[in-house]
């Protein structure tokens, strides 16, 4: 017989126990060996609804969710699985569960089931498993993409060495405007040679920006702390540029009352920039290939050479090869000054840069002149970009800087735009040359050229408008539109 302490503690034990599956977040299943579920937890009814013995309303998807945990229960059995953790798949719920078998109070043999819902888990695995499965695949793409050819990676690693140098040596406000390639090209060239000290011969027509390059030569070299100067060779007469290039004696000239220390002396260690180098006298030539070959200079009426370490830039828009052939400079100095060339193309062979440069120098001027310009029509676009620009990028900045100038509103009108006109070039056509263009036609023939000619000019300028430009010309615009048709031209092309 069983004393009243005895069944105390067994009612205490087994309260603690029925607080404790109550409790748990875990799903608790009992399972006897008839195959049928004795008890669920709170969070087991609350998951599956109440499958136990006692409830005799199972709908059929209820029963087919019993029959598929009595199933864990006989596979842990069968495979002998013990209280290992296994995963199934219920209802497209990912579970994890256990089976731990014990014996009940009448001898039955009893399971518990525990099961833990992983669904939420799983998704995110899931998730984070296509993220690293997408990121792999595009890495493995661009990594085949750089192993198709080692001269492709070696090139890739020059092009990155030549970008981060390039970015690190700019200077600060940025001295060459323009994205094309050949100008990308020419940024290269520079930043690869500005390090060394040869002397570089910058070519190109007038205008083209060949003092820029030569800025950023020096900015871009180890002498960029060091003096430099810019002499610009066809504007100082020869026997003065020569004595300030490389000094004078006491008494060597009249009015030389002190020795002086030319250009070369005063700029020792740094960079001395020579323009228009091709229009220096035989006399020069010599000095300066004498300075090229040795390092030093002889000063005007002295005889001791004076060592000196100067870099060289030279610019020059003659075809100093030309020269050479006519005999009007030195072979030797032009091989010596030519060791480098950067030759700047005309802005007519890069035009896609012209955009950048109207849009750096509107800002610049805009803020100069304190106006608010803040569009350019596509019509001014156009007709910068059909011009030839025979003066390069100084007639486009004084073009440019001109509009901005007359600007009456936020807008650059065609009335603003107004091109250079190029010494030895007449704004208006002679007569005789005007008529040369229709050499061999009759007199009729010419006007009717001429009348057309007329027409589609102020179409353009009127950007198609019939009324304004019939008012231009001062015709009506019954007789305007009769001329458009007889001459075929369509008012439409135009707007």
């Amino acid at each position: 017989m069983t004393s009243p302490d005895t069944v105390k503690e067994l009612e205490r034990l087994a309260s603690n126990q029925q607080t404790l599956l109550e409790a748990m977040p875990e799903m608790v299943l009992l399972v006897n060996a008839n195959k049928s579920i004795e008890y669920m937890n709170p969070s087991a009814v609350r998951f599956f609804g109440d499958l136990t013995k006692n409830n005799n309303e199972l709908s059929p998807s209820s029963s087919d969710v019993e029959s598929q945990l009595l199933n864990l229960v006989n596979l842990s059995i069968e495979f002998k699985k013990g209280t290992d953790v296994s995963t199934q798949v219920i209802n497209s719920y990912h579970l994890d569960y256990s089976v731990a078998p014990f014996l009940g109070y009448r001898g039955d043999n009893l399971f518990w089931l525990t099961i833990r819902d992983q669904t939420e888990h799983k998704r995110h695995q899931d998730e984070l498993a296509k993220f690293h499965s997408n990121i792999e695949s595009i890495l493995a793409y661009k990594i085949s993409e750089l192993k198709e050819s080692e001269k492709l990676r070696k090139n890739l690693t020059d092009q990155l060495d030549n970008l981060q140098n390039h970015l690190k040596n700019q200077p600060p406000d940025g001295t060459i405007v323009g994205s094309s390639r050949v100008l990308r090209e020419l940024r290269d060239m520079v930043f690869q040679v500005a390090k060394s000290d040869a002397t570089i011969l910058i070519t190109g027509e007038s205008g083209t920006g060949k003092e820029l390059v030569a800025n950023l030569l020096r900015e871009t070299s180890n002498r960029k702390n060091k003096p430099f100067l810019k002499i610009n060779c066809n504007t100082i007469n020869d026997s003065l540029l020569e004595s300030d290039l490389f000094g004078y004696e006491k008494g060597s000239f009249t009015g030389a009352h002190a020795q002086k220390k030319g250009k070369f002396e005063v700029v020792d260690g740094g960079t001395i920039f020579l323009d228009e180098i091709g229009d220096i006298s035989p006399r020069m030539q010599a000095a300066l290939l004498r300075v090229l070959q040795d390092g030093e200079i002889i000063r005007v009426g002295g005889n001791s050479p004076i060592k000196i370490d100067v870099r060289i830039i030279a610019a020059t828009n003659a075809d100093l090869a030309a020269c050479v052939k006519e005999g009007t400079f030195r072979l030797d100095l032009y091989y010596r000054l030519n060791i480098i060339n950067i030759a700047i193309p005309p802005l007519r062979e890069r035009k896609e840069d012209i955009i950048d440069l109207v849009t750096h120098f509107v800002k610049r001027y805009r803020t100069a002149f304190k106006k608010d310009i803040n569009f350019l029509p596509k019509s001014i676009i156009n007709k910068l970009l059909a011009h030839n620009w025979p003066g390069n990028v100084r007639e486009l900045e004084n073009v440019v800087q001109r509009a901005v100038l007359m600007a009456k509103s936020n807008i650059i009108t065609e009335q603003d735009l107004i091109f250079d006109v190029q010494a030895g070039q007449d704004q208006a056509m002679s007569v005789s040359s005007l008529i040369g263009q229709y050499d061999g036609e009759s007199l009729k023939g010419i006007l009717s050229n001429l009348e057309r000619d007329i027409l589609t000019h102020a179409l353009e300028k009127y950007q198609g408008n019939v009324a304004l430009a019939a008012k231009a010309l001062k015709v009506g615009k019954t007789a305007f539109y009769d001329k458009l048709k007889r001459y075929n031209v369509s008012a439409k092309d135009h707007k």
